[in-house]
C-alpha cells in the first residue's frame, strides 16, 4: 500500500467535505457499492486504486475520475 502525500490527504478532507456538501458521505457510498468504509477511505486518500470507488466518487460529485483524481493521468 502506497503512503498518501500531505496534498493527497489535504484532497481527501476536501473530498469528504464536498460530499457533506452534496448530502452524502464516504460510508453513504460505500453501502451503496457494497464495500467496506475502509475501501471507500484508502480510494479516496489515494493509497489504493478501485475504478468502482472512484467512479462512484466522482458520481456523487458531478465530476469524472480524471478530474477528481488528476494524478490518474500521471498512473496511466
Amino acid at each position: 500500500m502506497r503512503q498518501p502525500t500531505k496534498q493527497q490527504l489535504d484532497r481527501h478532507e476536501r473530498l469528504r467535505a464536498d460530499l457533506r456538501v452534496r448530502g452524502s458521505s464516504l460510508t453513504k457510498i460505500a453501502r451503496e457499492l457494497g464495500v467496506t468504509d475502509f475501501a471507500v477511505t484508502l480510494v479516496g486518500k489515494r493509497m489504493c486504486r478501485s475504478a468502482k470507488i472512484e467512479q462512484a466518487l466522482a458520481d456523487a460529485l458531478q465530476t469524472t475520475p480524471e478530474q477528481l483524481f488528476p494524478d490518474l493521468c500521471e498512473e496511466r
